[in-house]
């Protein structure tokens, strides 16, 4: 059943920089200039943001200025855990027994339900500004990515979507070293009432899809 908290301690994860997408191979960095002489050239945007210098020094700072965040959320899920594990060795024994009471196991299996959603749902407002606070960070450092249009690249392709990759195509050193220099540090706690880009954009969406048509304009024909 810690398995069904897996959504919250993923987001816990993230928000403490622990997996960081490969960007290329060793011998990359070398060939990199060799990509601004061509007009096509690939690069792992999520890649280069976590690459950074002022991505990964938030990180470092966020495990001191969130420490009672990340404690709280460590001693919730082991009592979250604790309860859980108890309930689940109950149903089993339940189960397990002579002719067991039906009514009662199903009881029991709506008790472990509604705590794992009740768990996943207060493990991750435990953990939300850590969350928002790496959001902000990220969009900090990708806002900076459009300014940096001057190698003369046409076509910049996503790495993932390139199948034979060439290291004298590789854009992503030349960029990790540009956006270090744009921006060497990022702020780590998000202005009051921030939400991330996700969030704003179906936000956005939902508000779009809700508002009423507007009425016609047009010219109606005279009744005289």
């Amino acid at each position: 059943m810690t398995k069904l908290l897996v959504s919250a301690a993923l987001g816990l994860a993230l928000a403490a920089g622990v997996a960081t997408p490969a960007l290329a191979a060793p011998k990359a960095a070398a060939a990199a200039p060799a990509a601004a002489q061509s007009e096509i050239a690939y690069a792992n945007p999520d890649g280069v943001v976590q690459a950074s210098n002022a991505f990964r020094v938030a990180n470092q700072q966020r495990q001191v200025t969130y420490k009672a965040q990340f404690d709280q959320y460590e001693k919730r899920r082991g009592e979250l855990e604790a309860q859980m594990q108890g309930l689940q060795k109950a149903f089993e024994a339940a189960r397990s027994a002579p002719n067991p009471n039906q009514a009662s196991l199903q009881q029991q299996a709506q008790q472990i339900q509604a705590l794992q959603q009740s768990a996943q749902a207060e493990l991750q407002q435990i953990t939300q500004p850590i969350v928002y606070s790496q959001a902000y960070v990220s969009e900090q450092i990708s806002d900076k990515l459009p300014a940096m249009a001057k190698r003369g690249v046409k076509l910049l392709l996503n790495q993932e979507s390139v199948i034979l990759e060439s290291p004298s195509y590789n854009l992503n050193p030349a960029i990790v070293a540009e956006l270090n220099a744009l921006l060497p540090t990022a702020q780590i706690v998000p202005p009051a009432g921030w939400e991330p880009r996700q969030v704003r954009e179906a936000r956005a969406q939902q508000q779009g899809a809700a508002a009423p048509a507007a009425p016609s304009t047009s010219a109606q024909p005279s009744g005289r």
